[in-house]
């Protein structure tokens, strides 16, 4: 029985005979399609010796095999990485790749890919030139630093600062700053890996200036104050100011670091979040050196930003993980165009995305859901409502900020609130909701006006 099975098999040549696997063929190549039949032919084989298939229609396994080819080929080349429309009202989703960028960002990015570009050249010298010198007269403008380095992420950044300065002699940081920065990556395993040695100093929730004299020592290279943007201690706490640890650093020759995390080139409180410190304000305190991202509140792409004294920025342009850190030209256009934007003050809130985003009004946010319930029409199926809720910034920024917002709610008649997240998430286009109370809810305030056909062409071929 089963050898008779095995018969019915069609062999390889009759398969790439057929009419759509040709077709198949010249739009993917040969090797692609001869793969994925001799993967389905190998699946059909274990399947018969398993005893899992007992019967062969011979007249329609042919068809079945081509088909299944075509699919697995056509899901095999779609992109993996793909847009989804985030409903979740964080701003800056690190799942979803935290800032998005504006049309012009884009634009310029590109522009740069497209062609050769001055990327390091030096038009007017006809020379080699400094990957980032445009990045730094913008930065020295906005901020007033002295010196500029970018490397791919604020963790290298950090990576970088600690090996070149401070590797085999020791770091002094408060206990209260031993921050985790996100995907499991901490301040201490960093630490250990740029070879420098940790030096806790204060408790948890209170640390004082003298905690940091006692601590000083001949082997001291650095004062290490890290920004705890992503999470609050409150009550019974006590940390040093940074202007307090820059006098302690001048009077005994050290360094102070102030790593930001996040860091925002803009005063945010007029915007309802407060807290957060200004960079231009830091630099102007006299920190040595500041590190902070790129695609948190800055809203650029993905990169650790080093701002500081020219001697210390220096001898990390020299170090040798310099090279190995440092960002491409595609993140130096993209970094650049947001940055650009910074010079105008009056337009900066417009023109950089995610502070457009940040900085929505209640009623425009309101106006979309509304156009978004038009859209979907009257469907039996489904009860929407149109409710005030809570948004957050996110990428590890403001994590007690709630900023007012508008959201959909969806409930089905016959649908979970947990059936409609899977079923909205797995469409072609990807639709990312949250839920609150057992009620599947899309925050207007990360859905763009250009996602709206999009998203409302998902949830009616859901519901």
């Amino acid at each position: 029985m089963e050898k008779n099975l095995f018969r019915k098999i069609p062999k390889v040549d009759k398969i790439l005979e057929n009419p759509k696997i040709i077709k198949g063929i010249d739009f993917y190549g040969r090797n692609v399609i001869k793969h994925f039949i001799d993967e389905i032919l190998l699946e059909i084989k274990r399947n018969i010796a398993d005893g899992n298939i007992k019967t062969i229609d011979k007249s329609d396994i042919l068809n079945q095999i081509v088909d299944s080819v075509i699919v697995k080929t056509e899901r095999f080349f779609s992109p993996k990485l793909k847009k989804v429309i985030n409903g979740t009202g964080i701003v800056l989703h690190t799942n979803f790749g935290r800032a998005p960028l504006s049309e012009n960002v884009l634009k310029n990015i590109s522009e740069i890919a497209g062609n050769y570009s001055n990327l390091e050249y030096n038009i007017e010298k006809g020379e080699r030139g400094i990957r980032y010198q445009n990045i730094i007269d913008y930065f020295k403008y906005i901020t007033g630093c002295e010196d500029v380095l970018v490397v791919n992420n604020n963790a290298a950044a950090v990576l970088l600062v600690l090996s070149a300065l401070g590797k085999g002699r020791e770091v002094i940081i408060s206990r209260g700053e031993l921050i985790e920065i996100g995907g499991s990556f901490r301040i201490p395993e960093v630490m250990e890996q740029s070879g420098a040695i940790l030096r806790e100093v204060g408790a948890t929730n209170k640390t004082n200036i003298n905690d940091y004299i006692n601590a000083i020592n001949e082997e001291t290279a650095i004062i290490l104050k890290a920004h705890t943007s992503n999470y609050r201690i409150i009550g019974f706490t006590k940390s040093v100011d940074i202007e307090e640890l820059v006098k302690l650093g001048k009077d005994r020759g050290i360094p102070v670091i102030f790593d930001l995390g996040s860091g925002s080139l803009v005063d945010l409180s007029n915007v309802g979040l407060p807290d957060e410190p200004v960079i231009k304000d830091i630099i102007k305190k006299d920190v040595d050196i500041v590190t902070f991202s790129g695609d948190k509140l800055l809203g650029g792409p993905q990169a650790g930003i080093i701002l500081g004294k020219k001697q210390y920025i220096e001898q990390l342009k020299k170090h040798p993980l310099n090279r190995a850190l440092r960002i491409d030209k595609f993140t130096l256009a993209a970094l650049e165009s947001v940055v650009r934007e910074y010079l105008n003050e009056n337009t900066v809130f417009k023109n950089v995305l995610s502070l457009r985003l940040i900085n929505q009004d209640l009623k425009d946010l309101k106006k979309r859901a509304l156009k978004i319930r038009r859209k979907l029409g009257k469907n039996l199926n489904l009860q929407i409502n149109i409710k005030e809720d809570f948004s957050f910034v996110g990428g590890g920024a403001f994590p007690m900020n709630e900023i007012k917002t508008i959201v959909l709610e969806l409930i089905h008649r016959s649908f979970s609130a947990s059936k409609m997240d899977n079923l909205f998430r797995k469409a072609d286009f990807p639709v990312i909701g949250r839920i609150k109370n057992d009620i599947y809810m899309l925050d207007v305030r990360t859905i763009f006006d250009s996602q709206i056909k999009e998203l409302v062409d998902v949830i009616l071929s859901k519901v």
